[in-house]
């Protein structure tokens, strides 16, 4: 029996009844698509997903890819490269390419609600297919020589990887040190060590693409400190033709140092990759032959946040969906009415009341996750639209830039410790066996808070970048639209009490914003040290700020599910919509007041604590 237990429903729930996705489709660019053939793509692609790519879930967690240190080479379980295969000739990824490159035309929305459904099954199967993806950046971007190089790619089904972090250089990609040297005929010598990169070495493909930021040298005006220095360039794991793209023969000088033990996503390969190293030249490309590399390698990184929030939600589903099971079928004790009997008869877990609250906790947060995930999509839905139309939706752009660090960050914190503190604890001694998959995702989920930017580097990028930098823009944008909904009648007076949560708990988070913005400001002057106050506090407002957009998503939601009881339902449907109404007012009622007392902490934040002596800790 498969492990992942994916919620199909819900996502259509979503996408169609409170996001109004139809709208979009059988109008341009989406003119052949419509609902039904939407829900059909979504029940084939759940039908590999938990039937082919789940498969190999656990047996890829034990038989573990081998590396061999003198050929630099990596080899995957056979488990693995038949989910791999699968997932490939699922054709999925088309469904991210345009038309020129074989693709499909098909909403931002779409893509992620597939991509949750892929990369619950087996994340580390998806990992490893990132090839079509980086292929069409390279299109984007590139000159013709990469646009014939990303043809390549995705005719051949090569991988991929980003290639940024170094052993000194983690977070602080500006101190990166590699180096790219040019060559009279054109291309580069890249020189140095990177570390942590996702599917560095293996043998799924017959060529990797490695995207490689590195600092120029020789060239006058480019390649000084910091990330403005660093240039992006396409250096393959094998030479081969630009034209024909048959492999010449020779392996290109980067080479697999390492393979990373890791708790976690076992089957997916982390590498050290060494360039240059053994007196073998890593021959590249410089991409575009512009020194743009960090704003080149954001259209990357971008879409590895987006899809490190997915990751973290997916999982969390399918925790929430399996202890559910677990809960319905564990008898154990009497119901706490009767708990002083002795001979009161046993009962199904499902009767006490913490697990009542724990699983509740899980329903909502979970479903509040993807409705902030499909919502951030259906933004990213509006630029794709414009961008067909040859314009730009400046305001989509501006709200999609806010939402993903909330997406990545928020996303990946409340699924990694909602796994642990309760999806797990729902199993009780169980869930800490390998009998069951709880404990996988729990070590699974882990690294969604740490690579593509730590949460703590989510809150400073929201709060610098996207709220600072952008003036407030795009957040006076979301405040308006949660504040619209607020002051109407949703839910005909059957939320009046939650719309009045909101709006408390969407005006305490605007008084942390503005507590921040008072201190930076008092930073500036001649008091430095006041910015260590909106440092103490961007990891705050950004759960905060997801707590009340995953409650006013939520709460349209409930709202939705309010009008569909007001008909005749079959009991399926009337117990789902009833359920929608349950979470929504859950987590308006237990999430949202906690939010006051996070306003009192940032109010309140003074430098106590920077000014303690290191060795008082």
């Amino acid at each position: 029996m498969s492990h992942y237990k994916s919620n199909v429903r819900d996502i259509e729930f979503n996408l169609f009844e409170v996001l109004g996705r139809e709208e979009i489709l059988g109008t341009a660019p989406y003119t052949d698509l419509d609902r039904e053939t939407v829900s059909a793509i979504l029940a084939e692609v759940d039908h590999v997903a938990r039937t082919k790519l789940a498969a190999s879930f656990a047996d890829g967690d034990g038989g573990l890819p081998i590396f061999d240190a003198k050929t630099h080479s990596v080899t995957v379980p056979e488990d693995i490269k038949r989910s791999f295969q699968a997932l490939m000739d699922s054709g999925t990824w088309q469904l991210e390419l345009p038309a020129e490159l074989g693709g499909h035309a098909t909403p931002p929305s779409v893509q992620w609600a597939v991509h949750e459904l892929n990369i619950g099954a087996n994340p580390s199967i998806c990992l490893y297919s990132a090839g079509p993806k980086f292929g069409y950046m390279l299109w984007a971007v590139g000159n013709e020589r990469d646009r014939r190089i990303a043809e390549i790619m995705i005719e051949r089904q090569w991988a991929a990887t980003m290639v940024l972090t170094e052993p000194d250089a983690g977070s602080d990609v500006g101190a990166g040190r590699t180096r790219a040297i040019p060559q009279p005929d054109g291309t580069w010598h890249i020189e140095g060590v990177k570390r942590f990169i996702t599917s560095g070495e293996h043998d799924l493909a017959e060529n990797i693409i490695h995207l490689v930021l590195a600092r120029p040298q020789g060239v006058e005006g480019v390649g000084g400190p910091g990330t403005k220095g660093l240039s992006l360039f396409i250096v393959p794991k094998f030479h081969f033709d630009l034209q024909t793209g048959e492999l010449i023969g020779e392996r290109n000088g980067v080479f697999a140092t390492n393979l990373e033990k890791k708790m976690g996503i076992r089957a997916s390969t982390t590498c050290e990759l060494s360039f240059g190293d053994a007196g073998v030249p890593a021959k590249g490309w410089l991409l575009g032959e512009v020194h743009d590399g960090i704003a080149q390698m954001f259209h990357v990184i971008e879409h590895a946040r987006m899809l490190v929030g997915t990751k973290a939600i997916a999982t969390l589903s399918t925790g929430y969906l399996n202890a559910l099971e677990y809960a319905k079928t564990r008898v154990q004790g009497a119901d706490l009415t009767q708990a002083t009997d002795k001979t009161a008869p046993r009962v199904t877990i499902t009767h006490h009341p913490d697990v009542r609250r724990s699983l509740m906790t899980q329903k909502s947060f979970t479903e509040g996750l993807r409705a902030l995930l499909l919502f951030t999509a259906t933004i990213q839905d509006r630029n794709a639209i414009a961008s067909a139309q040859g314009t730009t939706d400046d305001a989509a752009e501006r709200l999609n830039d806010l939402l993903l660090p909330i997406v990545k960050g928020y996303g990946s914190e409340r699924s990694w410790v909602l796994l642990g503190t309760e999806s797990l604890q729902t199993f009780g001694g169980s869930g800490f066996l390998t009998d069951y998959p709880i404990e996988q995702y729990v070590r699974d989920a882990k690294i969604d808070t740490l690579y593509e930017g730590t949460t703590a580097i989510q809150g400073q990028d929201l709060f610098f970048r996207k709220i600072i930098k952008d003036q407030g823009r795009a957040l006076e944008d979301l405040s308006r639209q949660i504040s619209q909904w607020t002051a109407t009648e949703a839910g005909n007076g059957q939320l009046k009490e939650e719309r009045g949560l909101l709006q408390q708990a969407s005006d305490d988070v605007a008084a942390i914003v503005a507590t921040m913005i008072k201190d930076l400001g008092s930073a500036l002057p001649g008091t430095p040290r006041n910015v260590y106050k909106v440092g103490l506090n961007t990891t705050r407002l950004l759960m905060a700020l997801g707590d009340v957009i995953c409650a006013w998503l939520l709460l349209r939601g409930a709202e939705v599910a309010l009008d569909r009881l007001n008909g005749d339902l079959p009991p399926d449907e009337k117990s789902f919509y009833e359920g929608k109404v349950a979470s929504g007012r859950w987590f308006a009622r237990t999430v949202l007041p906690k939010l006051a007392a996070e306003r009192v902490i940032a109010e309140s934040t003074d430098l106590a604590v920077m000014d303690l002596d290191e060795a008082a800790f």
